[in-house]
C-alpha cells in the first residue's frame, strides 16, 4: 500500500438509541480535522468511510473508541495518493446496510466467523466448500475468488429472495464474503435462518483477506466506494474508473471501448444495465 493518504473503514453492529445526536459532534469533529468520507449512523450501529492525514485518521479512531460501544473497533486501513472522498457526510440511516429485513438483528446473532488465513488453508487443501460472492454484480465484475458462486443480484435488497429461489444444497459449508464483511453479517443470518446448516463469513472480508494472504485464490481487483474504484491485491489504487453516467465501474479495456464517453455513457449505458 503506498500513498500520502489514510483510508479507513470499519463498523459495528450494535444498539444506538442515540444515534441521531451523534450526528452533529462526528460532524464537527471530522470537518476540523479536515477528515472526509461518509459516516452511516443508524439504531443498529455505525459505518464509516473515511480519508485524510494519517495523524487525523489516528485522532478519529481515538476518539471513537473512547464510546465504549466502539472500544476495541477493528479498523481496516489503506493508503492512497489523493483523498478517496470528495467531501464529509454523517448521515443518519434506517439501516447501516440496507436489506430491508427487520427482522436480522446483527447485534444480537450472526454466523460465524473465519479467518482468512484459514479460508485459505481450506482453498489450499480442496476442502469441499460452497463458495459465495454476496455483492452486486457490478462489482463481481470487477473480480472475485476462482470459483465462487453469486446470485446475480444488482441490489442487496435481492438477497434474501435469491436465498429462497436458489439450489444450493444446505448440508455443504458455505463461505460468503464481501468488500469488507458489513453485508455479510447480515446475509449469514437470512442464510441460517433458511436452513444452511454451516455458515461462515471472511473475517474482515475481501480486503482483509488481500491483507493478508496476498490474494492468492482472488482474480482481479475489487470494488471499492469511493474515488479509487478498485484496489489491486496489495490494495494499491487501480486504473479503474467510474462511469459519470451509470455509476458502473469500468476496467481499462471497458474504457477502450467506442461506447466511454467520459462524463457522458459507457457500454453499460447503451446497454441499459450496469
Amino acid at each position: 500500500m503506498t500513498g500520502d493518504w489514510t483510508n479507513i473503514s470499519a463498523y459495528r453492529f450494535v444498539d444506538m438509541p442515540d444515534y441521531q445526536q451523534m450526528r452533529a459532534p462526528l460532524r464537527r469533529f471530522c470537518n476540523a480535522r479536515a477528515i472526509k468520507g461518509t459516516i452511516l449512523l443508524s439504531h443498529e450501529g455505525i459505518n464509516i468511510f473515511l480519508s485524510a492525514a494519517r495523524k487525523d485518521i489516528d485522532a478519529f479512531v481515538e476518539h471513537i473508541q473512547e464510546d465504549e460501544r466502539f472500544a476495541n473497533l477493528t479498523v481496516k486501513y489503506s493508503q492512497s495518493e489523493t483523498c478517496s472522498f470528495r467531501r464529509m457526510n454523517v448521515r443518519l440511516k434506517k439501516e447501516i446496510i440496507s436489506m430491508g429485513m427487520e427482522s436480522v438483528r446483527p447485534a444480537d446473532f450472526s454466523g460465524p466467523h473465519i479467518d482468512p488465513l484459514e479460508f485459505k488453508q481450506w482453498l489450499d487443501e480442496g476442502k469441499e466448500i460452497t463458495v459465495l460472492d454476496t455483492r452486486n454484480d457490478y462489482e463481481i465484475r470487477m473480480g472475485t475468488f476462482e470459483g465462487a458462486v453469486d446470485f446475480d443480484i444488482t441490489s442487496f435488497r435481492d438477497f434474501p429472495e435469491a436465498v429462497r429461489q436458489c439450489d444450493l444444497p444446505k448440508d455443504k459449508p458455505v463461505v460468503m464474503f464481501c468488500t469488507g464483511g458489513i453485508r455479510c453479517e447480515k446475509a449469514s443470518v437470512v442464510m441460517l435462518e433458511a436452513g444452511f446448516e454451516d455458515v461462515r463469513q471472511i473475517d474482515g472480508g475481501i480486503l482483509n483477506y488481500l491483507e493478508k494472504t496476498g490474494g492468492k485464490y482472488w482474480n482481479g481487483e475489487c470494488f471499492v466506494f469511493d474515488r479509487r474504484v478498485g484496489v489491486d491485491v496489495n490494495l494499491n489504487e487501480t486504473a479503474s474508473e467510474m462511469c459519470w453516467a451509470c455509476r458502473a465501474p469500468l476496467s481499462i479495456e471497458e474504457q477502450k471501448s467506442p461506447d466511454f464517453i467520459q462524463g457522458k455513457s459507457c457500454p453499460y449505458c447503451i446497454e441499459g444495465k450496469k
